[in-house]
């Protein structure tokens, strides 16, 4: 993700330093400012975001919206490029990872069904929709994102395959790459140029995957 600068003022927890003649007082319990504040601009900057685009956001309005000053912002991100994209970092990770199930028509649907179900169930998808255009052609946050997101879902399909492969399921020559992309591509389509989203999609695309990959 993209670096953040120092949290402002004490951690939660510690001890305001005591003036001469008076001890210290404990800070009040609660999450400290810096995570206060840094929540509400993410939150802040999704909103806006999703409502104006990404041409339309400014970080003048963000930091209004957030209830935070404009500096608060850059101490933490130098660019509405850089918080579009922390923004894009946070709500994609939680989806990333496929467990070893020892099924591996079941990794496989999951590989499809956890996009899916980012998409249409989650802040992500409004996010991701708005992004597009950005993701494609803007360097500054599609090259972070490729390198980031988009190589730990090849990364998690490739292992998918591997154990497969290893389980006796899948051809020895699978091609992760290949499969990874006859995966997620027909996700990403439907995204861009419309079609449903759901669990059909999932099973009819794993289910011809299979007729190619399979190793019976």
């Amino acid at each position: 993700m993209v670096a953040r600068q120092g949290a402002e003022g004490p951690t939660s927890g510690s001890n305001v330093p005591a003036r001469p003649g008076h001890p210290a007082q404990p800070r009040a319990p609660g999450r400290p400012r810096s995570e206060v504040a840094h929540r509400a601009i993410i939150d802040a900057a999704r909103e806006l975001l999703v409502e104006e685009g990404f041409t339309r956001l400014r970080l003048e309005h963000v930091a209004a919206r957030a209830g935070v000053g404009k500096g608060a912002i850059y101490r933490r991100w130098p660019s509405k490029e850089a918080l579009a994209l922390d923004l894009l970092l946070e709500l994609a990770e939680p989806h990333l990872a496929i467990p070893d199930r020892g099924d591996t028509r079941a990794e496989l649907l999951a590989s499809i069904e956890n996009p899916i179900r980012a998409i249409t169930r989650t802040r992500f998808g409004p996010v991701i929709r708005a992004m597009l255009s950005q993701i494609a052609g803007n360097p500054a946050i599609g090259d972070p994102f490729r390198s980031s997101v988009v190589a730990a879902r090849r990364a998690e399909i490739a292992r998918v395959i591997e154990r497969g492969i290893a389980r006796g399921d899948l051809r020895a020559d699978a091609d992760p790459s290949v499969a990874t992309e006859l995966l997620a591509g027909p996700v990403y389509f439907r995204l861009v140029f419309g079609g449903p989203l759901d669990e059909d999609l999932a099973r009819r695309v794993v289910d011809t995957l299979l007729r190619g990959l399979s190793a019976s």
